[in-house]
This record gives C-alpha cells, sequence and structure tokens, in this order.
C-alpha cells in the first residue's frame, strides 16, 4: 500500500487496487505453477504505474494505491483494507478494482483493443430494511453511489485522451463472481471493478498445459496484450486525478417532501474545498440511463426547481473554480 496524501481535503480518500495472488484450476493447489499474468498481474502493474507517475504529483485529495493478497480464496485483503478503513472512520469516496485487464481477445480470438468494461451495482449491497423501503417508494434503483461513480469515470475518461471506450455494465460483477469492490461496497463505499471487455477462460484459473485439441492453458503473459493495459491505465488515471481534483461528493441531499406541490426543492451541506465555485442540479427522465439536464445555482445549499420530483430524477454536483465536476449525489427525501 501507497498514500499519496491530498494537499487541500485530504481526509477525502480515492483507492485503486489489484490483487497479486493466483491460482490454477483446483482452488486449494498451493503448490502448482500459477502464472497469473491477467488474473491479476495485469492489475497490479497497472496500479504500480499510476503511483509511479502520480507520485511526482500532489493531488486535492488523498488516493491510496494497494494491492492485496487472498482475492482468490474470498476476497480477504480487501476485505481487510476496506474494514480497516471502515474502523477508522475514512472517508473513502470512490474505490476502483482493476482486476483481469491484461488481454483484448476474446476466447474466439476477436479482439476489442479500445474498450473496457466497467462494473457498478445499482441496489447497494450496504442497503438496510430502511433504505430498502425508502428505494422502493421513490425509486434510485439505478442511481446508486457506484453508479454515480461509473457515470463519472465514462464522463472523464471514455475520450482521445484515453483512448479507450468505457463499457459501463449495470451488475456489481459477472455472473457469480465477484471482485476486490465487494468488501467496499459492504460497508457503504463507493466502488466498481474495471474489467477487460471479454475473458478467455482457457488463460486464467488453468493450469499451465497443452490440451489434446492443441489448446495452450495458463495464465501466461505471452497472452497478454501490454498496449491494453497501458490504456486501461490511462482511463484509470484520468478518472482517479479528476475526483481527487475535483471537490468531493456533495452530502445531506435532501429532496423536500413536507407539502405536495408540483415543484421541487432540494438541499444539501456545503463542502469545505477552499476553491468551491458552487453546485449544479441535474435531472433526467425516469426512463433515461444518463443525466440529461444541469441547472447551474451557484453557491447555495437548497434551489426549487420547477419540476414535479414524480417526474424525473433529480441529483446534486459540486463544482470549483477550475470547472471540475464533483460525482452526483442522489438526494434522499426529507424525513
Amino acid at each position: 500500500m501507497a498514500t499519496l496524501r491530498g494537499s487541500v481535503t485530504p481526509e477525502r480518500i480515492y483507492v485503486v487496487s489489484g490483487h497479486y495472488d493466483s491460482r490454477v484450476t483446483d482452488v486449494m493447489d498451493a503448490t502448482s505453477d500459477a502464472p497469473g499474468a491477467d488474473d491479476d498481474a495485469s492489475g497490479v502493474a497497472v496500479v504500480l504505474e499510476l503511483a509511479r507517475v502520480m507520485a511526482r504529483r500532489r493531488p486535492a485529495a488523498t488516493i491510496v494505491f494497494a494491492a492485496v493478497a487472498g482475492e482468490e480464496q474470498g476476497l480477504y485483503g480487501a476485505t481487510h483494507m476496506a474494514e480497516r478503513f471502515r474502523s477508522a472512520g475514512a472517508d473513502v469516496q470512490g474505490m476502483f478494482t482493476d482486476d483481469i485487464v491484461g488481454s483484448s481477445t476474446a476466447d474466439d480470438g476477436t479482439r476489442d483493443p479500445y474498450t473496457v468494461r466497467l462494473f457498478a451495482e445499482g441496489v447497494p449491497s450496504s442497503e438496510t430494511p430502511e433504505q430498502a423501503a425508502v428505494r422502493r417508494s421513490v425509486g434510485g434503483e439505478n442511481d446508486s453511489p457506484a453508479r454515480q461513480l461509473a457515470r463519472f469515470v465514462r464522463d472523464t475518461a471514455d475520450n482521445d485522451a484515453t483512448g479507450m471506450h468505457v463499457r459501463v455494465v449495470h451488475r456489481r460483477d459477472r455472473y457469480r463472481r465477484g471482485g476486490d469492490h465487494i468488501p467496499f461496497l459492504e460497508r457503504a463505499y463507493p466502488a466498481a471493478r474495471f474489467t477487460e471487455p471479454a475473458e478467455d477462460f482457457a488463460h486464467q484459473h488453468q493450469d499451465v498445459r497443452v490440451g489434446e485439441d492443441g489448446t495452450r492453458y495458463g495464465d501466461l503473459p505471452e497472452f497478454c496484450d501490454f498496449g491494453f493495459v497501458a490504456r486501461v491505465a490511462k482511463v484509470n488515471a484520468a478518472a482517479l486525478w479528476t475526483l481527487a481534483q475535483a471537490p468531493g461528493t456533495p452530502r445531506g441531499g435532501r429532496i423536500a417532501t413536507a407539502a405536495l406541490t408540483n415543484t421541487t426543492t432540494l438541499s444539501w451541506t456545503r463542502g469545505t474545498e477552499p476553491d468551491l465555485a458552487g453546485y449544479e442540479i441535474v435531472w433526467r427522465e425516469t426512463t433515461a440511463p444518463e443525466w440529461t439536464h444541469v441547472i447551474e445555482v451557484g453557491d447555495v445549499t437548497s434551489h426549487e426547481v420547477g419540476l414535479s420530483k414524480d417526474n424525473v430524477f433529480f441529483g446534486v454536483r459540486a463544482v470549483n473554480r477550475a470547472g471540475l465536476r464533483s460525482p452526483v449525489a442522489f438526494p434522499d427525501p426529507a424525513p
């Protein structure tokens, strides 16, 4: 673990990780050769490169670079890390795990070298029964902190500078599988998983061997695409650095519900960043996956919008003097 302490709001933390343990066909086989190039030396390489590049710079918020063990055996390293953050009361506002980001070639030989998947859950893993009741009442299944984090990544890292398309997948992870972001989600930290566009299962979780049909098995470096890994690192860098330079996600977002009206009053708590310029309210139709409209409201902590909360979804984000915007906060109904 390496910590690049923020110069303005060091208490605000963003985490990026990969895992350095690997396995073969039998998860309990601790003696056979398990190179683990794609799963997950590729993710560890991304983390190390980010640390190398960013170490010479000073972000406003804190960035933590981590490589963890025990992922294949049950997410033990990430669980320990997330629990340590939670026990310390750390303000982790975003976490990414890079897991299986080493190849752009699928099992059928097709290549997609300019796409990376980003898995982001809908209903929060940490949701309490009380929170579930509110969500069922007002909606928000597509507006978890993880989904807002994923939208932020696509806005900042899907561009010509990275050369990559970020394909957001509205799932916590792949079918019946998981990664090191899950312990963070379970502790109410926004988190998401980067993974290559289509996996080749002959080159992960396999004994190193040649099959009877000539198929080569094993997670070897020769099956990795290092240009692809570099572009994934650029996506991570763009998202992490922008998160760390932008204001933090607004807190205390509320929608007034005491009176029945066809307008909507939103309120939130002002952030402590010294370069905070103000706030924007965003909204979209309930059937739209992305925020489509923006209302600049200035350096205030409440605003009334002439639209019914019954018909659209609202969010709030902060803006600093450099024009950088925070992830969106989805407001709760006021008690």
